[in-house]
């Protein structure tokens, strides 16, 4: 195996617990490096690669990183021992040169633009736009996937997201340092917009709008057009996501018997109804709120505000916080408030990752508040997969128009034949034989 087997690689910074990288995965690309800086997130990743038969080739050609993105250096630098990436060499066969990858994709940290936060933008030491752009310019990846929050598309951000795509694809623009407006040569690319995607469009039972960002560097876009992926069909609910594994919590009690096999049953059939009738009647076709995964800073895990709370709440579930398991929750004895409450049970942490849309074979490392949090902050799998499709084709298609190309010029090129019996005997004639 080589670079030359058209295999598509990617690059993803802030990877978190994987939800992007899932979602590319599924659409295609391998992945030659994973950079994240919580350490719950990284054994995340090392721990899903390492066990799934699926991610045989990242375990092979992967690097996971844990660290800052600022440090990053995906290039080798002659002083630094600590620079370049280490695992895809083998695949590569030598190090990572500028122009060789084909997407450098990262959902860099939302707070900076997120509506539940103070919005305080580029001035947020939270900003890592800074370093993406960085790395665009040191790569220079066939394409650019930028995912955050729907936020960044708010007016009061205008300027900011002019200069990003001035940086990206050249254009004046208002330096966020000074706030003088000055005209951008840009790193050669294209800007295929900022789209917003809704999760519950691509069959993720979760109302989240994500703003995505999507560039293709120009010389590969050619007269290629990137079509942003349409909805896939209807909404699915949190009804028809959670139903089976909501009787598998219940089971336990249920094959107990007596008073509390009756409870077991009267709390199941509650949450059915409930969440059933949403499906049926609400204009949203009883899909969840927004998952908020909070931040360290912040106690610990619940499903939101209050209004996403009441929001839960017409779903038969409560969110005052995350349930635990059956065998922790019969050792801490939580199940009164886990199961059995008033306003319905909680969510655990994998019911979470459901209404998240992740596979149901990926694990989660750490605590349940730290499994929780990798859960709330990530990228759906669903959304990354159909935005990833839409950067491969045109990425696949640009690789059979340069080779066609290439085939068409050897083609025209003039070839040299061996002379004919005339030719030789003109020869033998001119020299006197």
């Amino acid at each position: 195996m080589g670079p030359n087997d058209h295999t598509l690689t990617s690059i993803e910074i802030c990877a978190g617990a994987g939800g992007q990288a899932i979602g590319l995965h599924q659409a295609g690309f391998k992945h030659l490096a994973l950079v994240e800086i919580d350490q719950h997130a990284v054994a995340t990743l090392e721990e899903n690669i390492k066990r799934l038969e699926g991610w045989s080739w990242e375990r092979d050609y992967c690097d996971v990183i844990s660290g800052d993105v600022n440090g990053f250096l995906p290039l080798p630098i002659s002083d630094r021992p600590d620079s370049g990436l280490k695992k895809p060499v083998d695949f590569l066969g030598g190090p990572l040169g500028k122009g060789n990858l084909d997407l450098l994709a990262g959902g860099v940290p939302c707070p900076p633009f997120s509506h539940a936060g103070k919005q305080l933008g580029k001035d947020d030491e939270r900003d890592l736009f800074p370093r993406m752009l960085e790395l665009v310019e040191e790569l220079h990846p066939r394409a650019v996937m930028i995912e955050n929050v729907r936020g960044i598309k708010d007016a009061k951000f205008e300027d900011y997201r002019t200069y990003i795509e001035a940086r990206l694809q050249g254009g004046w623009a208002k330096r966020p340092e000074t706030g003088t407006e000055e005209e951008f040569e840009g790193f050669g690319y294209e800007v295929c917009e900022w789209e917003v995607l809704e999760a519950s469009d691509f069959g993720v039972p979760q109302l989240r709008p994500r703003a995505v960002l999507v560039a293709i560097r120009k010389d590969v876009l050619g007269d290629l057009k990137f079509v942003w992926p349409t909805a896939t069909g209807e909404p699915k609910s949190v009804f028809d996501a959670l139903d089976e594994s909501m009787e598998n919590r219940y089971r336990p009690y249920l094959e107990r018997g007596g008073d509390i096999a009756k409870v077991a049953q009267k709390c199941l059939d509650a949450w059915r109804e409930k969440a059933s009738k949403a499906a049926l009647e609400k204009k949203d076709g009883g899909v969840a709120p927004t998952l908020v995964g909070g931040s360290k800073k912040h106690g610990g895990a619940d499903l939101g505000p209050t209004r996403a709370k009441a929001a839960w709440k017409q779903l038969g579930v409560s969110g005052m916080g995350v349930a635990n398991g059956y065998e922790l929750g019969e050792k801490k004895k939580s199940q009164g408030r886990d199961l059995f409450g008033p306003d319905g049970p909680m969510l655990t942490v994998e019911q979470a990752a459901t209404i998240q849309g992740f596979p149901d074979n990926w694990e989660f490392t750490g605590g349940k508040t730290a499994q929780y949090r990798q859960v709330g902050n990530a990228f759906p799998p669903p959304v990354a997969e159909v935005v990833g499709k839409a950067i491969a084709d045109v990425l696949c298609a640009a690789r059979e128009r340069d080779e066609q190309v290439r085939e068409e010029s050897l083609d025209s090129l003039p070839r040299q034949s061996s002379p004919t019996s005339a030719d030789r005997v003109d020869d033998r004639r001119r020299a006197g034989v």
